[in-house]
């Protein structure tokens, strides 16, 4: 199966049921908490391997589920590396469309979006990387990442309280988040750690048949080098 190729709605339905079912632990990520635990791990400071990120998704425990057995392992691991390069797809092609995965509530009959859990696992992510997403904070950017803070930290402060106790509140919230999200990729892509960079000699390199730079005056090969 090609990785880069989308979900199926059927794909879609059949990873968030496994999600839900009793084979995954009660704390297992659910599909939206899961798409954002991936677009941080997607837009944040560094690269992060799958062997690394793939364990919370089945819960803080990291046990994993129970399966079958090991293609259906297979098959729904690879349902969650085509919903990351998803998000890596978007997000490297057009910014600008990416769409948060949020669930919906009605509330006194109108429709409003509930982003919590998509924002508490954009938390769960950047904590992967914590102290490496530290300059977002203080940059021009950090204002970009206030309403997933309100919304998906652990804590927040008390007076902060009354931005996220109202539901309507909240639904702006959410609108805010999925507008800021080009500009926080923006920020991190050329701060983004990827492959490591070659160092730069400033003197010349030594010949295996120089002498020795410690002054021995042997021959490099059969010196130090």
């Amino acid at each position: 199966m090609n990785l880069e190729q989308p979900l199926s709605e059927k794909e879609f339905d059949d990873l968030d049921n496994f999600l839900l079912s009793e084979r995954c632990a009660d704390d297992a990520m659910t599909l939206d908490t899961l798409h954002g635990y991936l677009t941080a791990v997607a837009v944040g400071p560094e690269t992060i391997m799958p062997a690394e990120w793939l364990p919370r998704v089945w819960g803080e425990d990291k046990t994993a589920p129970q399966w079958k057995n090991p293609k259906e392992e297979q098959r729904i691991v690879n349902l969650i590396m085509r919903f990351m390069n998803e998000i890596l797809i978007t997000f490297e092609v057009s910014p600008k469309e990416f769409e948060p995965l949020y669930v919906e509530h009605e509330v006194d009959g109108e429709t409003l979006i509930d982003p919590e859990g998509w924002c508490w696992g954009f938390w769960e992510g950047l904590e992967l990387r914590a102290d490496a997403w530290n300059p977002v904070w203080e940059s021009e950017a950090g204002p970009l990442m206030r309403p997933i803070y309100l919304l998906g930290a652990d804590e927040i402060e008390e007076e902060e309280l009354a931005e996220v106790e109202d539901p309507r509140k909240v639904h702006k919230l959410a609108l805010e988040i999925e507008a800021n999200l080009p500009g926080i990729y923006r920020f991190w892509l050329p701060r983004r750690k990827g492959a490591v960079e070659t160092v730069k000699r400033e003197e010349p390199k030594v010949g295996r048949n120089d002498n020795c730079p410690c002054g021995s005056g042997k021959k490099s090969k059969k010196c130090c080098g």
